[in-house]
């Protein structure tokens, strides 16, 4: 994509070295007959530019209210929101229009203009920012080769698949050269092979146009595979936050674990765990593998160097962050000093879960190894 254009550039007058977002004990609240509803408790994140954040958690964790709060859809009721070093919070409509244009925003179900043509619909915001004829025309030439639907300018969004339409919302947002996109739930509403086609074309926008991108969702599938750092929300609170491996990989809060138990399904549920012991009667342990911890080249190495045999007997190693992550479930048969001693070189350096044996099993399973009480979930 070319970037070379002497078309207008949305301005945010940005701070030098300043978060492309900040928020500083901020609080939302909706009137309600029954009172006051807090929305967003007290949240304090920085976004710094050029990266891929995102803001997961269940329907009604406030990560949605949170994002309208960035350009100020939603004004806070409290604290302070900063976009690229500029306070929002009380600004007047006429002051808001101009950092709203260094902002653009993708949806769930796209809100494509019905009696607008995908050209149309691109050229929009250009048009209201009163562009040129001229500039539009190569804009959104530019923008539908950039998403690939060069061949669907003449298209209206009812002839569209789902994928398509998004990628028209992806350029519509881009129009204005925006230096933040926020995707809210963005790939919700699509099949999982349109939304890794999404997902890679807003890692495009990211890389090759240098985009801030901030990423709302309850799909964790999602926010492992795009984002940089994420932050995990829970009743209007920010619960957890940090880069993507260390959350997920570490989890420390409830809703944290929550979602990465449902999503990797990784460990045996306790059901499928009383079927396994009865199937394997011998000791029943699971291995964290980590890419700062055990791989499966350090958990051969430890069966080949103790008198110990080793059946995987459940798992999955998937990637966070493009690093591997997961754990390993193995039946142990050996002599039970021997096996302690291979569990004590492992927990050198990942936890091991000692679930015991279909004779003496373990209820409360014991966890060993570096910072185990975040491995165990």
């Amino acid at each position: 994509m070319s970037t070379a254009t002497t078309t207008p550039t949305a301005r945010d007058d940005a701070a030098p070295d300043a978060p492309a977002i900040s928020f500083a004990g901020v609080t939302k609240d909706f009137p309600t007959p029954g009172g006051a509803v807090r929305a967003v408790d007290d949240v304090t994140l920085d976004i710094a530019p050029g990266e891929v954040f995102g803001v997961i958690g269940y329907s009604g964790a406030g990560k949605s209210t949170l994002v309208r709060l960035v350009n100020a859809l939603e004004p806070a009721t409290s604290g302070s929101v900063r976009v690229h070093g500029r306070e929002i919070t009380g600004l007047r409509e006429t002051e808001l229009r101009r950092v709203r244009a260094g902002i653009g925003m993708i949806f769930q179900q796209f809100n494509l203009l019905s009696s607008r043509t995908v050209a149309g619909n691109v050229a929009y915001p250009l048009a209201v920012a009163k562009w040129s004829r001229d500039d539009r025309r190569a804009r959104v030439a530019e923008l539908l080769d950039f998403v690939g639907l060069a061949d669907k300018a003449r298209a209206y969004p009812s002839q569209l698949s789902g994928g398509q339409k998004q990628r028209v919302g992806i350029a519509r947002a881009l129009a204005a050269r925006p230096r933040i996109l926020l995707a809210d739930e963005a790939t919700s509403a699509l099949d999982p092979e349109t939304t890794q086609d999404v997902l890679d074309l807003l890692r495009r926008v990211n890389r090759e146009l240098g985009v801030t991108v901030v990423v709302i969702t309850h799909e964790m599938e999602v926010v492992k595979y795009l984002c940089d750092r994420v932050a995990v929300m829970e009743h209007g609170k920010v619960v957890e936050h940090g880069d993507v491996y260390s959350v997920f990989a570490r989890p420390q809060h409830p809703a944290t674990r929550r979602f990465v138990g449902t999503s990797l399904r990784d460990r045996p549920s306790p059901s499928a765990l009383e079927r396994l012991r009865h199937r394997h009667p011998g000791r029943i342990v699971t291995v964290a593998v980590r890419e700062d911890g055990a791989s499966s080249t350090d958990l051969t190495r430890a069966l080949r160097e103790h008198p110990v045999d080793g059946t995987i007997v459940y798992g999955g190693i998937t990637e966070i962050a493009e690093r591997p992550y997961g754990s390993l479930t193995l039946e142990l048969a050996g002599a039970d000093d021997a096996i302690e001693a291979f569990l004590a070189d492992l927990a050198r350096s990942t936890t091991v879960l000692d679930l015991g044996t279909a004779a003496a099993p373990l209820t409360d399973p014991d966890a060993v190894g570096p910072r185990a009480t975040g491995g165990a979930r």
